[in-house]
């Protein structure tokens, strides 16, 4: 990918043509209307929701009296279709809130809530309106709320918080200007509004506010008039903490402008503000008239880039047209995708009809505003991450305080848990000693290819200049945690645990079963054959109802699976064999099969959708797809799917357990048999292992973090060496170098250097923390990412912090009662890592716990017979020279 600047300018709007069928179709000339996006349906692709508003005025120029006042309020709705660019008048059935304008209204889902404002008859009741939009049948319901409210206000703000709480804050009750916020639950009946008591820096009383939901659950507040009827120019973000507690904190930089009556809403971690009014009426001019502020960075930006002082007065664009078409308040803003729009407003004593338009950044094939680490880190964090010395909203310190942390020692294990790991898999050795033996005999002798490399190694090292002045990587200080206990909607409380605190580092997972033991950002879709990847995708992106199917028949045929192998495949085929990625990047472990398990991680720190947060983040995984879990197949189709999607956003290396000769033997051949039948079923498996061959084989973040699967082995000293190994390549023919990127592991601990025996099999070894150091200094790297062992943490330091193991299916075959993590690094590269504990057993059915109960005996039988390999660090039983552990 090509470089790209961290910060992108505020982009240029221009006006876009729609159409109509009938003048009562088009919205006319308006103000004080809102506009909400609404998502696509199964029959109508995603729209706009144009509410409201005043459409006429009185006095101005042609008035004796001094100001304007609105009139011609109305309650009409208007939809605009994105793809057609059509404007209708729809008329929905049921009873219409009355006219109203400077009223609020956020999206649920396919609907439209809208509250409070002012009309002909003075102020609205503070009664929910919700418009659905689900079908054809356009309907207006009034939602019965119990208990005290918000009560009857205008000019207040109000957006959905983590695609579940109403938040409406501030406005005027024509009384005075509030300070007040209020939070509904739409997942909890009765429906009722809880007035909040935020903790932290709490913002000023103010109306003709704007707020705006990031998708990871932050609500930011921006500008307003206060009670003396000055603008503002201060910004707060809202956020409430797992444990039901809400605070508010400032944001950081230096606003263009003070405003009111403006618009706002974000793009990914970007909020783009435009227009608004100043003290008196006058509108907001000049560059300050359209701004962003980037929450990752923490800063302001114009167009002209980075703003350190307010903008008010007028500068030497004084007559660029496109500033000049922002010079308007009273307006109202949506975004979907990377587009913002901007419909109509009020310029002096003028009603605008304009319909407007820009997208996030000027580099828009590459939507992605480059954030900090906790993008989707849904209600995690403290707001506090706004401060200029940490690099994301994901990394600050819990606010609870480290009393309230769960200790990690949650994660115990019961005797016969143990007894189970400690048995051995000489099968699983045999089948890593096979392909050992395979290579052997295909490959040049080891001393060969370590001469080689020792040279390849001091070439790199010459080349390099060592002149990189960018940020250095290192891990924060703090991991973000969802509890064991989490139950409930919420999915559990949510932590940020001191990394001091994880009592289970330096206890890796022998090689399971599942070892080898055992045997820039772009952002661009690709089509597929016939929407196929679509189908997929639809199907299974599911983090919050994913389900496993009942009767567990698995819904592709083989020629669907062809077509899938073959789509992706072809991108495989023009990627390096080391990827070149920028960051921020989102990094999986193994994940063996355990769908549910992703479908959690997705679910808690986002998902790869342009409604979850793909256009601001990729997404890289470390391997081991299939084998040892229930759910193999799922697993690999929608990685897949999702690579077709999004193939400059989603990256698939290979793990050991990519290869016919391990997953005949671990899972994903019987999986393949028993979901699609035994011809399909074979024909699938052979198919998916051919793709496997193409996969990359490793990957460099910003040139300094090198990911793999396995690890450095004896013979890797280079980069260069890996990036040689030519695709297709199997096991057989791949070399020394591809055996230990795929399959050598850490020693034990720091205390343990050089090269040792590895307990997966005869001819695979262990690199101890001297080859870590040697590695990144000849290669000029700072950390190592790696996976192919079960962690107890999920995530596991070595080296002195240079090298990680990362490791995302929890309770690892049943059994290892593991947790699972993720690593997110940000653009400050800075790597956060983001854990799950394994779920409780199910209380009533399977189907609340999908990865934690069998129903099918198959594979708890296959794990029996081949166990996963006890956990590293801890006493081991002795055991027969058959055994996998037997060194």
């Amino acid at each position: 990918m090509s470089s790209k600047p961290w910060l992108y300018p505020a982009p240029t709007y221009r006006t876009l043509e729609t159409y109509w069928d009938t003048d009562d179709d088009a919205p006319g000339p308006r103000c004080a209307h809102t506009l909400t996006a609404v998502a696509a349906t199964k029959t109508h692709g995603p729209r706009l929701i144009l509410f409201g508003g005043a459409t006429a005025i009185e006095g101005g120029a042609a008035s004796s009296a001094p100001g304007i006042r609105l009139a011609g309020v109305t309650n009409s709705v208007h939809s605009y279709d994105v793809l057609t660019r059509k404007w209708t008048r729809i008329r929905p059935a049921g009873e219409p809130p009355s006219p109203r304008a400077a009223h609020a209204a956020a999206a649920v889902g396919t609907m439209v809530v809208f509250q409070g404002g002012i009309g002909p008859a003075g102020h609205s009741t503070d009664d929910l309106y919700v418009l659905d939009m689900t079908n054809d049948k356009f309907k207006w319901h009034r939602v019965v709320v119990q208990g005290q409210g918000p009560g009857p206000r205008y000019g207040h703000v109000m957006d959905l918080v983590s695609q579940r709480y109403l938040v409406s804050v501030s406005g005027n009750d024509g009384k005075r200007v509030l300070s007040d916020s209020w939070a509904l639950d739409t997942a909890q009946k009765p429906y009722a509004w809880a007035k909040l008591s935020p903790e932290g820096d709490r913002p000023s009383a103010r109306m003709y506010a704007t707020a705006s939901a990031r998708s990871d659950g932050m609500f930011l507040l921006c500008g307003g008039r206060d009670t003396s009827g000055a603008p503002l120019s201060d910004a707060y973000g809202l956020l409430m903490h797992r444990n039901g507690q809400w605070e508010w904190t400032l944001a950081p930089g230096v606003s263009p402008s003070p405003r009111y009556q403006h618009a706002a809403v974000f793009v990914g971690a970007r909020l783009h503000v435009t227009g608004g009014a100043l003290r008196g009426g006058r509108a907001v001019e000049g560059e300050g008239a359209i701004a962003v502020l980037d929450t990752a960075a923490g800063v302001w930006l114009d167009r002209s880039g980075l703003v350190t002082s307010s903008r008010t007065g007028k500068g030497q664009n004084d007559y660029d047209p496109s500033l000049e078409l922002m010079r308007r308040c009273r307006h109202a803003a949506a975004s979907l995708g990377v587009r913002i729009y901007i419909y109509g407003g009020l310029k002096g004593d003028i009603l605008l009809d304009d319909f407007l338009v820009a997208e996030n950044s000027s580099f828009q094939s590459e939507v992605n505003s480059p954030v900090s680490t906790s993008e989707k880190s849904p209600s995690v964090t403290s707001p506090r991450a706004f401060h200029a010395n940490t690099t994301s909203f994901g990394v600050s310190p819990s606010l609870d305080g480290e009393s309230e942390i769960p200790s990690s020692s949650g994660l115990s294990m019961d005797k016969n848990s143990m007894e189970k790991l400690r048995q051995a898999s000489a099968a699983e050795a045999e089948a890593a000693s096979a392909v050992w033996q395979a290579v052997q005999s295909q490959s040049s002798p080891p001393p060969e290819e370590t001469s080689v490399s020792d040279d390849n190694s001091q070439i790199a090292e010459t080349l390099s200049d060592g002149s990189d002045t960018e940020a250095d990587v290192r891990l924060h200080p703090r991991a973000v945690v969802v509890a064991k206990e989490a139950v409930g909607n919420l999915s559990g409380m949510v932590r940020q645990l001191s990394l001091d605190q994880f009592e289970n580092e330096s206890r890796r997972m022998i090689p399971m079963n599942n070892d080898l033991t055992y045997p820039n950002k772009k952002f661009t879709r690709q089509k597929s054959p016939q929407g196929l990847h679509k189908k997929i995708i639809s199907t299974l992106l599911r983090p919050r109802n994913w389900k496993p199917p009942a009767n567990r028949k698995f819904f592709l045929d083989s020629y669907e699976v062809g077509e899938l192998c073959y789509a992706a495949e072809q991108i495989f085929m023009q990627e390096q064999t080391v990827l070149q990625l920028k960051a921020p990047v989102k990094v999986f472990g193994d994940l063996h099969g355990q769908f549910g398990d992703l479908m959690r991680l997705f679910d808690e720190y986002g998902f790869p959708s342009a409604a979850g947060d793909i256009t601001y983040i990729d997404y890289l995984f470390l391997g081991d797809y299939v084998d040892r879990g229930q759910h193999s197949l799922e697993t690999i189709t929608l990685l897949l799917a999702l690579k077709i999607e999004y193939p400059d956003n989603v990256h698939l290396i290979r793990g050991n357990h990519e290869a016919a000769d391990i997953n005949a033997l671990f899972g994903f051949r019987i999986e393949c048999i028993e979901r699609m039948g035994e011809s399909d079923g074979i024909w699938a498996w052979t198919r998916f292992n051919q793709l496997f061959n193409y996969l990359p084989l490793a990957a460099l973040i910003e040139k300094k973090i090198i990911c793999m699967h396995g690890g450095i082995g004896r013979s890797i000293n280079s980069v260069e060496q890996i990036e040689k190994l030519e695709r297709p390549i199997t096991m057989d023919a791949g070399s020394i170098i591809l055996m230990d990127l795929l399959w050598s592991d850490p020693t034990e601990n720091d205390g343990v250097e050089g090269l040792r025996p590895n307990a997966r099999g005869p001819g695979l070894v262990t690199f101890g923390p001297d080859r870590v150091t040697d590695f990144c200094k000849r290669n000029k790297l700072q950390l190592i990412i790696r996976a192919h062992e079960c962690v107890m943490d999920g995530f596991e330091r070595f080296a002195q912090g240079q090298l990680i193991t990362l490791f995302s299916a929890t309770n690892y075959c049943g059994t290892a009662n593991n947790a699972g993590a993720i690593l997110v690094v940000g653009r400050g590269l800075v790597v956060v890592p983001k854990l799950i504990h394994p779920l409780p057993p199910p209380l009533q059915s399977p189907e609340t716990s999908p990865e934690r109960v069998i129903d099918d005996t198959w594979m708890q039988e296959l794990n029996i017979q081949r166990p996963p390999t006890p956990t590293r660090g801890r006493p081991q039983p002795d055991l027969d020279r058959n055994s996998l552990a037997y060194i």
